[in-house]
């Protein structure tokens, strides 16, 4: 990694932020008091501690609350303040999730969430579930809670991100999938992309794989038990691989990605950010009639994922033209390409075979 990228000081996610808070509000709720500061496990094993910036209890519930620190990553919620107030429940119950103030509310369909559900992700929300397991584990306390999140000022924070469009009503979403924020800057992760290319050229690398996350990139690496080395951090800058291939080639490139950034690609885009290109529905519509599916429900669709259950041969037309688009941005280097497209637990929706 570049210097430029070292430097940069990452942060925590808002989803790391409501579990440290959890934690802290559960141990008071069991007499223990609220540890300032509190530590939490991260899913990769790493063991970061939080200040709390504001504690309340009363009859059977506690509350915490963590100023969310995003390091040196433009984030809209950096700074915000992260409440979790866990509050005592029916016996069975279980756990329970609740949108407090400034978390939304999932009101259309083709996100990991259900329509009603609030706006905390899956893997948050199992973070929040160790965190409080971890006190109950001590204590022998009942799992049966509520646990309200909320986020101060969240509604007005969410105007600057892409929530509306998505249906996701009333606030901010609870996100993350590791707990940490890497800072991001344009010109350092490409600068890495190249320096990894560098290396595999310099190496006689015969194959390298450019996913558009973690879960790709693992479903292509167990595919051919490539070492992580024969990896490159693509993430969203398809561009930034695909251009500097075509100078210092590679004689085999997998290109993996989820269904919906990887349409992007299939329409033309080469940066596959959220806030820099979108899915173009009304495209997706038009070849999902070629392939004899109803245009309507994939045209109507909120989000690529539900295009794609409307119209599972489109993954196929994905691979197919996101394939195309990569080859036609090589200009004819020595590059043997395949496109693998997933969906979000990892499962093969359509691959296009090397060409």
């Amino acid at each position: 990694m570049p210097d430029s990228a070292k430097s940069l000081r990452r942060g925590w996610t808002t989803g790391a932020c409501a579990a440290a808070a959890a934690k802290a509000a559960t141990s008071a709720l069991e007499g223990q008091g609220f540890p300032d500061p509190v530590t939490i496990t991260l899913p990769k094993g790493e063991t970061p501690s939080f200040e709390l910036a504001g504690t309340a209890q009363g009859d059977n519930w506690a509350e915490a609350a963590i100023i969310k620190d995003a390091g040196d990553d433009p984030d809209v919620t950096h700074h915000a303040t992260i409440r979790t107030r866990i509050a005592r429940a029916a016996k069975g119950q279980g756990l329970r999730f609740l949108a407090g103030a400034g978390v939304g509310t999932v009101t259309k369909p083709g996100l990991p969430l259900a329509i009603g559900e609030p706006a905390i992700n899956p893997v948050p929300r199992l973070m929040i579930d160790q965190a409080i397991a971890d006190v109950l584990t001590e204590t022998g306390g009942a799992p049966d809670l509520d646990i309200t999140v909320s986020v101060d000022n969240g509604a007005e924070l969410a105007k600057h991100t892409w929530n509306g469009r998505l249906g996701i009503v009333g606030g901010l979403s609870i996100l993350g999938t590791t707990g940490i924020v890497r800072p991001f800057s344009c010109s350092a992760w490409i600068a890495s992309i190249h320096r990894g290319i560098d290396v595999a050229v310099a190496s006689g690398t015969p194959h390298v794989i450019a996913a558009t996350g973690s879960t790709s990139e693992g479903v292509a690496r167990a595919l051919y038990g490539l070492d992580e080395t024969a990896c490159l951090d693509m993430g969203d800058f398809a561009g930034g691989v695909l251009k500097y291939l075509r100078r210092h080639p590679i004689p085999r490139l997998t290109l993996a990605g989820g269904f919906g950034k990887l349409a992007k690609l299939a329409q033309g885009a080469m940066d596959l950010h959220s806030g820099r290109s979108q899915v173009d529905f009304a495209a997706l519509a038009a070849w999902a009639e070629a392939q004899g599916c109803a245009p309507g429900p994939v045209a109507q669709s909120n989000t690529a994922l539900e295009a794609v259950q409307h119209c599972p041969a489109l993954a196929a037309t994905v691979a197919r033209r996101a394939q195309e688009q990569v080859l036609a941005t090589l200009q004819g280097a020595p590059v043997e390409v395949e496109v693998i497209v997933i969906d979000r637990s990892g499962t093969i929706l359509a691959r296009e075979g090397f060409r």
